[in-house]
């Protein structure tokens, strides 16, 4: 397990020779370990502290949150309030409403506007946000005793007091079932509900290479509970509006293949969105049918959000695109990455096109 943690010794760095005693200095992945099982102990600690003292707990979603980020925070938010906390949970979208597609969702008698949420609690967790710029406006919040952050992103800037951050787990949720595990709280049909659909969002309904058997022992224990898999995945992914397939075939009939940077990509303009008449959050499956091409290795649909465009980026694994995310001011992982700019679209693509020729080609 791969983990970066805010200890003073950095998980990644190679130990140094031992001493004249003889005894092996710990291995990388030794530090790593210790360094996920001391922040995942600190951050149980300080949930049991603010549930303890009754200092307020809120639970921060990313912005236009998606089922992995707002299942997170929704299931953590039922397992405190099992403890007898009343946490909040909150997320920056305008207006504040949650995603069409996971309405589905339990414990939503939890969530609270930004601008309804008054005084600062004693403590703010974040989930699936690799940066404080991915809560938005909320990240203002941060300003608190104590800040947990949770998630899984390698692009992480480690921006809490304490960082629950592990690069290898499969999705955000599979961090929030350890935290809910040492707090002590058995997993029920709600918790389940959203701990699954942040786990199916993020493996892709399990066909993506984080899929691991841990992940499927994972999804077997919530099962176990009685949750409707079946309803879940036909909600996330098999369901959709007329307009929807209208705008979906635009954007396919648009879509540009560019063999010489081994890219396939497309736009959705605000224009598109009122003439189809869907919302923002209901076109980001659009990225799983342009992935498909068999004759590139990176997939882009770029989607205009006022002044701003938001690219979603996808890789068939040859290419890091969340390396080549980072480096343009975004982030996400090796095969799913994103990127926000108020550049025109066409200078968005240009300096894209540039840094996706400096990754390097990967194997596997």
């Amino acid at each position: 397990m791969t983990v970066m943690s805010t200890g003073t010794e950095s998980a990644g760095r190679p130990a140094s020779a031992g001493g004249s005693g003889g005894a092996s200095a710990p291995t990388a992945v030794q530090l790593a370990s210790q360094h996920a099982a001391e922040s995942l102990a600190e951050a149980v600690r300080a949930l049991r502290g603010a549930v303890d003292s009754g200092g307020g707990i809120l639970l921060l979603a990313h912005v236009n949150p998606d089922g992995d980020s707002l299942g997170s925070a929704i299931a953590l938010g039922l397992a405190l309030r099992r403890l007898g906390a009343s946490p909040r949970v909150s997320f920056d979208a305008d207006p504040f409403v949650v995603p069409r597609t996971l309405r589905f969702l339990p414990g939503q008698d939890l969530l609270v506007a930004p601008g309804d949420l008054g005084d600062s609690p004693e403590l703010v967790v974040t989930l699936d946000a690799g940066s404080e710029e991915r809560l938005g406006c909320l990240a203002r919040r941060l300003a608190v005793p104590r800040c947990i952050v949770v998630d899984h992103h390698a692009s992480n800037t480690l921006f809490g007091d304490i960082n629950v951050v592990d690069i290898e787990a499969a999705s955000t949720s599979v961090m929030v079932v350890r935290i809910i595990d040492a707090l002590g709280v058995e997993l029920d049909q709600d918790i389940a509900a959203a701990v699954y659909t942040g786990l199916v969002t993020d493996t892709g309904s399990f066909r993506f290479a984080a899929t691991t058997p841990a992940v499927h022992e994972l999804a077997a224990r919530l099962l176990a509970t009685g949750i409707r898999h079946d309803l879940i995945g036909r909600t996330l992914w098999d369901t959709h509006r007329f307009g929807y397939l209208k705008l979906l075939g635009q954007a396919l009939e648009r879509a540009r293949l560019e063999p010489e940077f081994d890219l396939i990509w497309t736009w959705c303009t605000e224009a598109d969105l009122r003439v189809a008449g869907i919302g923002y959050d209901e076109i980001e499956a659009v990225i799983d049918t342009v992935r498909t091409v068999s004759e590139a290795e990176v997939a882009v649909v770029c989607k205009q959000d006022g002044d701003v465009w938001k690219m979603s980026v996808r890789s068939k694994g040859a290419v890091d695109v969340g390396a080549v995310c980072t480096a343009l001011g975004g982030g996400g992982h090796r095969f799913a990455a994103g990127i926000s700019s108020s550049a025109p679209l066409e200078t968005v693509m240009r300096v894209f096109r540039e840094e996706l020729t400096r990754a390097p080609r990967l194997a596997g």
